[in-house]
């Protein structure tokens, strides 16, 4: 008899990634081992060819059960390919024994067999809010730790849930296509970041523990109604479900996809425009600004005030809408100050965006 389907569920979802970063890394080697070879009769050596090392994956666990969910199946897929499978664990020292707790995921990665196990403690700041501070304090920790040891990937545990909520706090922000599109399944500096669980729910890798006896820790900070993520998760998806029935999750989670695809053609469009819309100084003509689509015009100003230093992550719609105004709405007035003390203004028909 085959596994739980909850149990199968994950599995298959990790051995699909797993295919992923296999390929990647043989045609990395492969192209490398061209241009050794092109070196090497340009020079009349001799050009060797041998096969790829095995990549290293590593997944983030925290110890709740998406991430614990995930590792097992990490571990147990590792097995039957040509990888090697670890673990990191991030200590955010916000909570009484927070290091034991560490610990004690990295006894458990280790009896999955996962090789390295560490745990890593980090400061947690306060710029952006407690959230958005810790998450940049693990996301700065965990790159550290892939390029420490190498690694091809880290795999992350977000769920279908968690996509959800992504996408409502988006909405509640007033953010535009780009941060209704949620989290990607592929992320981060050259893809190091992959999300194998996106389609799944937070049940399903709950129900993969159980079945597995692995334990898991959960969170208090996630039932905590200081947090705006755990109110959502706590009180506002489940009243959306009462009100609307179920089915929101999935709803939710396809429009994400759906706004990402759009957000991505954008993207583009307003990478292609860029070019166009400069003088020969490279500065930015408002005058051709003006005549392009208020979403491409946009981005733009977004990728310009983020190129001078604006923190993308502090840089909000209503900033760049303001930008915008001294596009469209022309009247004299002042500079913009802008997050990471760049100011935009107009002089001249050009739109400058610089420190100030």
């Amino acid at each position: 008899m085959g596994p739980h389907p909850a149990v199968a569920a994950i599995r298959l979802a990790v051995r699909r990634v797993l295919h992923d970063v296999l390929n990647e890394h043989s045609r990395d080697h492969e192209s490398a081992a061209a241009a050794v070879t092109a070196g090497a009769t340009a020079g009349r050596g001799t050009g060797l060819r041998t096969a790829p090392p095995e990549p290293l994956v590593l997944v983030a666990c925290s110890g709740g059960a998406d991430s614990m969910a995930l590792a097992s199946a990490l571990a147990f897929e590792s097995r039957k390919l040509s990888l090697r499978a670890g673990g990191i664990t991030v200590d955010h020292g916000l909570q009484h024994g927070s290091d034991l707790r560490a610990a004690e995921v990295v006894s458990r990665m280790t009896g999955l067999g996962l090789e390295p196990a560490e745990a890593i403690a980090v400061h947690v700041g306060r710029e952006g809010g407690p959230e958005a501070a810790a998450r940049d304090a693990r996301y700065a920790a965990l790159d550290a730790a892939a390029e420490r040891h190498g690694a091809a990937a880290i795999l992350l545990g977000h769920t279908r849930d968690d996509q959800a909520e992504t996408v409502l706090l988006g909405l509640a922000r007033g953010s535009g296509t780009r941060s209704l599109s949620g989290m990607a399944a592929v992320s981060g500096a050259a893809g190091r970041y992959r999300r194998p669980f996106l389609e799944l729910d937070r049940q399903t890798a709950r129900k993969a523990c159980m079945v597995q006896a692995l334990p898991v820790w959960d969170d208090p900070h996630n039932a905590d109604p200081a947090y705006t993520r755990s109110r959502l998760r706590q009180e506002g998806l489940p009243a959306l479900e009462k009100a609307l029935g179920k089915g929101v999750v999935e709803a939710l989670a396809r429009t994400a996809q759906l706004s990402r695809d759009d957000a991505d053609a954008l993207d583009a469009w307003a990478l292609q425009a860029d070019a166009t819309v400069r003088d020969d100084a490279g500065l930015l003509d408002c005058a051709k600004l003006y005549a392009l689509p208020p979403a491409v015009r946009r981005r733009i100003v977004r990728r310009e005030a983020i190129g001078a230093g604006a923190p993308a992550g502090s840089l909000f719609a209503r900033h760049v809408e303001e930008v915008d105004k001294l596009i469209t709405s022309w009247r004299g007035q002042r500079a913009i100050n802008l997050p990471g003390r760049v100011v935009a203004r107009r002089q001249g028909g050009r739109l400058v965006i610089r420190q100030g």
